[in-house]
């Protein structure tokens, strides 16, 4: 072992002495380990670019495309989102908790009816398979794609620890606020209400999966039929 050190100690001395001194100027080409760092595929701001039949780098928006950031006297609105529905609130919309305690069900800011709460679950299913689906899986039993790759602790939420006895719905809300574990923060991704929207769907996808197959049997035959084409 202490020729070991002492090997490492001389290859050690070796490369930093043929290292170049930091700010020494030499015409020889550098030595890049990374040289993707200089050479990034990437467009530069006011640069020519070949890619681009005008050669210019800078390009126009997307048509459509929502500037980020608050608008002239107040106004707030992205894509049609109030900027405040990313977070700043205290109350339980804001937060999932009362008075240092999570608690359950739909905020009132919601203003959730039985003619809206369709289109509110069906803005959960799409937010939670846009952000939530590729580590729990569609049905949010955990089998999401990046479980095959080894990310390990994806929550299964259809187990009765995330049901709503065990997991109030701010503290799942919470979760998905700031993350917890290898799980990420999506404050800044998912707006208040989107976020609702999700805990909304998981717990639809709790109920469905205890639900007794004549109530779902039409909806389960339909799933079974798409997946034998």
């Amino acid at each position: 072992m202490k020729y070991f050190f002492i090997a490492y100690a001389i290859i050690a001395a070796l490369f930093i002495g043929l290292m170049p001194m930091r700010g020494a100027k030499s015409a020889d080409t550098p030595i890049r380990l990374l040289p993707d760092m200089d050479e990034q595929d990437k467009l530069k701001p006011q640069k020519p670019d070949p890619f681009f039949a005008d050669g210019q780098g800078a390009r126009l928006p997307v048509h459509g495309t929502q500037a980020l950031g608050f608008n002239a006297e107040g106004a707030s609105e992205i894509g049609g989102i109030p900027e405040y529905e990313f977070g700043g609130g205290t109350g339980y919309y804001a937060t999932g908790g009362v008075e240092g305690y999570f608690a359950n069900g739909m905020p009132e800011e919601l203003k959730l009816t039985a003619e809206n709460v369709g289109a509110f679950l069906k803005r959960g299913e799409e937010s939670f398979n846009v952000n939530c689906a590729i580590c729990h899986g569609t049905s949010g039993d955990g089998q999401g794609i990046t479980g095959q790759f080894g990310v390990p602790g994806i929550a299964n939420l259809t187990q009765d620890t995330y049901g709503q006895a065990a997991y109030p719905d701010g503290r799942l809300f919470y979760v998905i606020t700031n993350g917890k574990g290898n799980m990420g923060a999506y404050k800044h991704n998912v707006s208040l209400r989107d976020r609702w929207a999700i805990v909304a769907y998981v717990r639809a996808l709790q109920f469905a999966r205890k639900a007794p197959y004549d109530a779902v049997k039409e909806a389960y035959d339909k799933g079974i039929a798409t997946q034998a084409k």
